[in-house]
């Protein structure tokens, strides 16, 4: 009898180098191509080879029949019926390392400067999040340097936190101050379907030269594909997890989470699926808890992130902007009656929460925050009243209290865009007049 060694015949059979099945495009029909000819996985890329020759990478994003629905990562231009098409037989992955620190990158993950060539370790686009179950418990603060934030909304590492606005009222703003002054280690910003014009003014003037030393920079304009800007969000958030996985405290910041949604929106209803409510597909409400549950701790690190919504005409219950804040671990809500009167940032106390303040904080800045709130309240609720001379001094005891702190609150909750503030700072300011 022959001696077969059956273990050595397996690993030549998986280092064999087969061939490669070819496909050949049929249709285009709006933002897809429908190729025959080749079997291929939902996530799959794929080559399109057009008239010119030139290589166009492409995503499976489902089939029809015998025919298999791509979405291009680039232009449609110069595909034809006939096209040859190769599947890669893998996803999208990004490739992660020091080297990305201070350097601005793609969708897809290639730097904007041509001449330089990123080396690292591959991380897919799409992962699964932490287990439940090994998620450390949030214990610690994470100091932001934004002083309504560290003292009324206070965040802890691993906290998710949506800043929700209209356009024009300084969302870029306060992740911009955020980027700057929050101690953590690294900071990784998603600008998804933001203005062409407006990402290199957010890097030189809101980042700053020293933000910019310890971030990643994912950029992927409006006037990029949808399945680009999608892509964008989730390349983001693997180097993220990279560095998370490496045992360091990371700051993921995404702007803007509508816009990834209105992303998924477009790719949904191209391939046919149902829309929803205000439009947007289900797979929208789907993937934006998939989205979100990967930032957070782990059993290695911690990843806080704050994911910027944009309300449509600050309704602030549309559909996008009530499924994020149910996700998330608390909201900050930015007011445009707060930014037109110059009260920067324009943070609406009463309207936003911190969910894991109570946790985190001392009974004291608890105590402290709580009289401010109430204050505030009072003054607001009370406001006409004063402003026409109708309040009489000394009528109500807790009016003329919120009259006589009100310019003390107004004062801690401004800040200058360049204005550093410490974090113990901003308590001891709070706590010793309100405690």
């Amino acid at each position: 009898m022959l001696d077969i060694n059956f273990d050595e015949l397996i690993q030549k059979v998986y280092s064999t180098n087969t061939l490669k099945t070819e496909g050949v495009v049929d249709k285009v029909i709006g933002l897809t191509i429908e190729v025959k000819g080749i079997k291929a996985f939902v996530g799959e890329l794929c080559i399109i080879y057009n008239q010119m020759k030139k290589p166009i990478k492409c995503e499976v994003v489902g089939f029809k029949g015998d025919s298999v629905i791509l979405m291009p990562l680039g232009d449609l231009i110069g595909i034809s019926p006939g096209c040859k098409v190769i599947p890669t037989e893998k996803p999208l992955n990004v490739k992660c390392s020091d080297e990305l620190l201070g350097k601005i990158i793609d969708g897809l993950g290639n730097p904007f400067d041509t001449s330089l060539l990123l080396k690292g370790d591959e991380y897919p686009l799409e992962n699964s999040p932490p287990d439940p179950m090994s998620r450390k418990r949030i214990r610690d603060i994470m100091p932001t340097g934004v002083r309504a934030i560290d003292g009324f909304l206070t965040c802890g590492e691993g906290q998710r936190i949506g800043i929700f606005a209209g356009s024009g009222v300084g969302k870029s703003t306060t992740l911009g101050m955020i980027a700057r002054e929050a101690k953590a280690d690294i900071n990784v910003i998603a600008l998804i379907g933001e203005r062409g014009r407006e990402v290199l003014e957010f890097i030189q003037n809101d980042l700053g030269e020293e933000g910019m030393k310890r971030s990643v920079v994912v950029c992927a304009t409006s006037d990029k594909p949808a399945l680009i800007r999608l892509k964008g969000a989730l390349t983001a958030t693997a180097i993220a997890e990279y560095f998370r996985d490496k045992g360091k405290k990371v700051i993921l910041m995404m702007d803007s989470v509508t816009r990834f949604a209105m992303a998924q929106r477009e790719v949904g209803l191209a391939i046919g699926e149902p829309p929803a409510q205000k439009g947007y597909t289900p797979s929208v409400f789907a993937m934006l808890p998939k989205l979100m549950e990967r930032a957070g701790t782990s059993d290695k690190g911690s990843i806080t992130a704050f994911y910027t919504v944009l309300v449509d005409g600050d309704d602030f219950n549309e559909p996008i902007a009530d499924t994020v804040r149910g996700i998330l671990d608390g909201h900050i809500v930015l007011s445009r009656k707060l930014a037109h009167k110059n009260h920067y940032p324009a943070i609406d106390i009463l309207n936003s929460v911190s969910r894991l303040m109570s946790q985190i904080c001392t009974d004291e800045q608890k105590r402290a925050a709580s009289i401010a709130r109430d204050l505030l309240s009072t003054y607001n609720d009370s406001e006409d009243l004063i402003n026409i001379g109708a309040y009489v001094k000394g009528s109500n005891p807790k009016i003329d209290n919120a009259i006589k702190y009100h310019d003390y609150i107004e004062n801690f909750l401004k800040q200058g865009i360049t204005e550093k503030s410490d974090f113990n700072d901003s308590v001891n300011n709070l706590t010793s007049v309100f405690s």
